[in-house]
């Protein structure tokens, strides 16, 4: 099974100073739905991990977050995307809960949903903890420069490392879009390689 877990805001959406509190709120990125379109048609799998500390801190309900996410869903329908399912954190970070990014409770649960071993799933998002808690259960780590990963630009384009906090092997993408275009194109380059000569 070929999973792709995602971080929501920044990485799919817009990102709000003041959290995503209604669907109105709730804007794509530009490309970011037709990027899961493509990963899909590819053959993968999506999922969503995401912190909603808005939600402990009473900012919105679950009522509104489900209408978030139904605004999401139906976008992707649209372009011919899908999110197999949105795992999220509800709690405040000074609850010091499990599942929280960074720490791996969210994608214990997706690896337990799913009957996986993470390691054979990829984790992208805009903030170094969406990459630190996927690698916690073994996911390959790519980072996007959009939404707080934006601050980074320069230095990427200066041809400097990220620091040292990121996860070793980190890939760096513009985008949404330019993700979905490495993995296909690896996953390409892989299945039209010729097979390795069987010593004799």
């Amino acid at each position: 099974m070929k999973l792709a877990i995602l971080d929501r805001d920044g990485t799919i959406n817009q990102d709000n100073a003041d959290f995503v509190k209604s669907p109105d709120e709730w804007v794509p990125l530009p490309g970011a739905l037709e990027a899961v379109a493509r990963l899909n048609h590819a053959g993968w799998h999506v999922v969503v991990a995401s912190n909603q500390s808005g939600l402990g801190r009473g900012l919105f309900d679950v009522t509104t977050l489900n209408a978030i996410h139904t605004k999401m869903h139906k976008a992707l329908a649209a372009v011919g995307g899908r999110v197999d399912a949105v795992f999220y954190c509800p709690h405040a970070e000074e609850e010091g809960c499990h599942c929280r990014k960074p720490r791996p409770g969210l994608f214990e649960q997706i690896g337990e949903r799913y009957g996986i071993d993470l390691k054979a799933a990829l984790v992208a998002g805009d903030r170094l903890r969406d990459l630190q808690a996927g690698v916690a259960c073994g996911c390959e780590p790519h980072f996007l420069l959009t939404g707080k990963g934006a601050q980074f630009r320069a230095t990427v384009a200066r041809g400097e490392p990220l620091p040292a906090t990121f996860p070793a092997g980190t890939r760096v993408h513009a985008d949404l879009g330019a993700l979905a275009d490495f993995v296909i194109s690896r996953e390409q380059q892989r299945t039209s390689a010729p097979p390795a000569p069987n010593p004799s």
